[in-house]
């Protein structure tokens, strides 16, 4: 049965919007006039790239994360697929429910959950689907849904993990150049001016300050524009392929950047094809869809170049090993898993394993970045107190 979206007003004239399903849109219409509610509109719910009709965005991770946890509950519990959906439905915002109407909708047309998903790439990627095709097929799908919930929450915490260690240096960061800012066009200027009037010669800081000031005064937000076109032409340089390859390659070999994003990716490519093998995805589809979640360029060609040697007869750990990216640990791991037939509880501790190396990262990138900025900034207030200071201190020695 079709989904529709409305917006109706109430019979004390207040706006309401949801989701209703019915055969036609003359009937959602009948069926809210049935409640009290005078519909203003009646759209039909048409999914696809990521947004629902009636402007509805897509799902965000954290959502997903909660709706895949409550949808495996319920199918573990015995529950047939469309009942759970619409008792999910029941109990969700107007931003899920449109989703959850719509599954449920194709779902009681004859099609499989996955097939339903594909509907709306934007929300559920091509890993969430495939796993769950993997899962219907092979009946398990209450066992698949458990681990995709798993999967969903790890990767929404990895990702609030990240973004709370880099949070402070970056805040930081903004800050200190908030500060220098303020020094070189408010207070600078006013004391400088003292020193413009003396007849003596300046030390070589006091100049450089009295030059730095004069241009800030002079120019002002001008001073942004070189910056920003260098942003600008960074990116369009990164967007063509060699360059951005060149780019994310030498991104890798940086001291404290290179192993956080190494470390960040390789938990991801190792936990999305544990959960890919673990539902019965066969191996070269699972490295395609696990090289979709690795987001350094560079890394993500060496998990193409992995799927083609295992194409050719290689096994995992060596094709791995071959491409000279991936830790000897996580190597360890998975040629273990191969030898002794449980390649998906390997992957499993692979994953864990490359966590607690993020974990590690992250703390090096925070304990390393935060004073770095901090001395940074102390070095640029330290020089311009000093071209204050040493023409006053000039002064008081040609006083005496």
């Amino acid at each position: 049965m079709p989904a529709f979206a409305y917006h109706a007003l109430d019979t004390d004239g207040r706006s309401r919007k949801g989701v209703l399903q019915a055969d036609t849109a003359r009937a959602a219409r009948a069926s809210l006039r049935e409640r009290g509610l005078n519909a203003l509109d009646v759209a039909p719910v048409a999914e696809g790239a990521g947004t629902t009709a009636g402007g509805r965005a897509a799902l965000s991770g954290a959502q997903l994360a909660t709706l895949t946890r409550q949808l495996s509950a319920l199918i573990g519990s015995g529950l047939p697929i469309d009942e759970a959906l619409d008792a999910l439905a029941e109990g969700s915002d107007a931003r899920s429910r449109g989703q959850l109407v719509a599954l449920r909708a194709r779902v009681m047309e004859g099609a499989t959950l996955a097939d339903a998903m594909a509907e709306s790439p934007g929300t559920f990627p091509v890993l969430y689907r495939a796993t769950l095709a993997a899962g219907e097929a092979s009946g398990r799908l209450d066992g698949v849904l458990a681990r995709l919930a798993d999967y969903t929450e790890s990767r929404q915490a990895l990702r609030a993990k990240v973004i709370l260690a880099l949070a402070y240096p970056i805040l930081l960061t903004g800050v200190a150049l908030a500060v220098v800012a303020g020094l070189m066009i408010w207070v600078v200027p006013q004391v400088i001016s003292v020193f413009e009037k003396a007849q003596e010669a300046l030390p070589w800081a006091t100049r450089v300050l009295i030059a730095l000031s004069d241009a800030v005064e002079r120019f002002g937000l001008w001073l942004l524009l070189p910056p920003v076109l260098l942003v600008l032409a960074g990116v369009a340089v990164a967007r063509t392929p060699a360059w951005r390859m060149a780019w994310q390659r030498g991104l890798l070999r940086l001291p404290v950047i290179g192993p956080l994003i190494r470390a960040t990716d390789m938990a991801r490519f190792s936990r999305t094809l544990a959960l890919l093998v673990s539902s019965a995805v066969p191996l070269l589809d699972a490295l395609q869809i696990a090289a979709q979640v690795v987001g350094n360029v560079a890394l993500r060609e060496a998990v193409a170049q992995v799927a083609v040697r295992v194409r050719e007869g290689e096994t995992l750990a060596r094709a791995l090993r071959e491409t000279g990216q991936f830790p000897p640990v996580m190597l360890r791991l998975i040629a273990s898993g191969e030898k002794s037939g449980r390649l998906d509880t390997m992957l499993f501790d692979a994953a864990a394993q490359q966590e607690r190396e993020l974990d590690t990262a992250l703390g090096v990138a925070t304990t390393v970045l935060g004073p770095g900025v901090i001395l940074l900034v102390g070095a640029l207030v330290l020089f311009i107190v000093l071209a204050i200071l040493l023409p006053i201190f000039s002064l008081n020695t040609l006083v005496r």
